[in-house]
């Protein structure tokens, strides 16, 4: 068998199990082992464990799990809670203040976390209901909660950067870096978005009521420290980073004990709230490990068959300019983004994708940047975007999931915007680093 039909084979057994229900993990290890045997013979299982044992001992992987314990900490306590209710002083007598509010929120989470699942649920629960009942228009309170809980997919310390990093064997820091701008922007744009609409029609965004926007906090104080916790953790993770102190597996470690020293402060501890906060990261981090195993062993199967040659070869060999193949690329990504969580799409197309990027003389750090606005996009993408059901599950009565997707659509046109302005301007995450 020639490896052109054995890609068209490796690709539709994929698809093809995927739809039978199996977990992707599973699906690739299953076929990983399949193209093994069939190809090398059954002397050949080392291939495989040797690629898993690869990929789990990596030093940087250590970093997701505090990273998630951060956001697990923060989901429970009421620190996300207290910064939310504070920046209702900052949202004024603005049309569309409170989506406002709640997107600026969204981004200091992620700041804090850089997990997605966790910062829209809790958006779900503090500022959808709100929204609802002053009057704002459902698809953009919808819209705002899952897109500003997306944000976590490039604002560092980014989980999707983490892993891009580790798989193209790029400075994390770097990729850190380069992704703050283009986070500013999108956060930005999604505000101008809401502006625009609630000042050319106030009634999508009523005003809130004074005395309710004042009702929150008896006190300076009471405002300062809800503020000043949440930007005390950020500055930590991310200055301990930028500053040269720790890299960012020590850095994530420092901020777990950060969140944990001011849940302790806020007298919010208990042994309940950390052992639901560790059963959560356990969950979490066992999933993206085992996505890991399967897709490790997939790639690096399918590379010793001289698949990652005959798909750079077939993309090279296109008559097209090289912006153009980076579009192709692109496009395959949101194809998958449809259809595969991000991590198994990293794990798949990276390790073939990169070495052509580097070939074509781009700056991989930039493609890390363009990846991570590609898997935001899968978040809200139907007909599986993850965000549409992890706001499924707590949004109130009455909101079904073609409300979701619809709703999301105008956030998912900024995101392509954004994504095509890196495209075309790659200084615009570069020029920090």
């Amino acid at each position: 068998m020639d490896i052109a039909t054995a890609t068209m084979l490796l690709v539709g057994a994929i698809f093809a199990l995927l739809v039978t229900g199996l977990p992707l993990a599973f699906v690739t290890g299953l076929v990983a082992l399949g193209y093994t045997f069939g190809w090398f013979g059954p002397m050949a299982l080392p291939l495989v464990t040797s690629r898993v044992y690869g990929f789990i001992t990596e030093y940087s992987l250590v970093a997701v799990p505090m990273f998630v314990l951060m956001a697990s900490l923060l989901d429970r306590s009421g620190i996300a809670k207290d910064l939310f209710n504070a920046m209702r002083l900052m949202a004024g007598r603005l049309p569309g203040g409170v989506a406002i509010q709640t997107i600026v929120v969204a981004f200091f989470l992620a700041a804090m976390s850089g997990i997605i699942g966790g910062e829209i649920v809790l958006l779900g629960i503090l500022a959808l209901p709100q929204m609802l009942r002053l009057g704002y228009d459902k698809h953009i309170a919808i819209g705002v909660v899952c897109a500003g809980g997306s944000l976590g997919t490039m604002m560092p310390p980014s989980i999707v950067l983490i892993i891009y990093g580790l798989i193209a064997n790029q400075s994390i820091a770097d990729l850190f870096t380069a992704a703050i701008t283009p986070a500013i922007v999108l956060m930005a744009s999604y505000i101008l978005y809401v502006l625009i609409r609630c000042l050319r029609n106030p009634a999508l965004g009523p005003v809130m009521p004074e005395e309710e926007r004042r009702a929150s906090f008896q006190s300076k104080g009471e405002l300062i420290k809800a503020v000043g916790v949440p930007a005390m953790i950020a500055g930590l993770v991310l200055g301990s980073i930028y500053g040269g102190v720790a890299s960012v597996t020590e850095a994530a470690a420092m901020g777990s004990f950060g969140v944990l020293v001011a849940v302790m402060l806020r007298g919010e501890f208990s042994i309940t709230l950390m052992q639901r906060a560790l059963s959560q990261t356990m969950n979490t981090c066992g999933m993206i490990i085992w996505i890991g195993i399967g897709a490790a062993a997939l790639v690096g199967v399918y590379n010793l068959m001289g698949g990652n040659r005959f798909v750079s070869s077939m993309i090279l060999g296109l008559d097209i300019p090289p912006l153009a193949i980076i579009m192709v690329m692109m496009a395959i990504l949101l194809l998958l983004g449809l259809f595969l969580d991000w991590i198994g799409i990293a794990m798949l197309t990276l390790p073939i994708f990169v070495p052509i990027i580097i070939q074509l003389g781009y700056d991989p750090v930039w493609f890390g940047v363009l990846f991570a606005v590609n898997m935001q996009v899968s978040f809200l993408s139907p007909p599986f975007g993850p965000a549409a059901f992890y706001l499924k599950g707590v949004a109130p009565e009455g909101i079904s999931l073609k409300d979701i997707f619809v709703s999301l659509l105008p956030f998912i046109a900024i995101q392509l915007c954004v994504l095509a302005l890196l495209l075309l301007w790659p200084q615009l995450s570069l020029w920090l680093v």
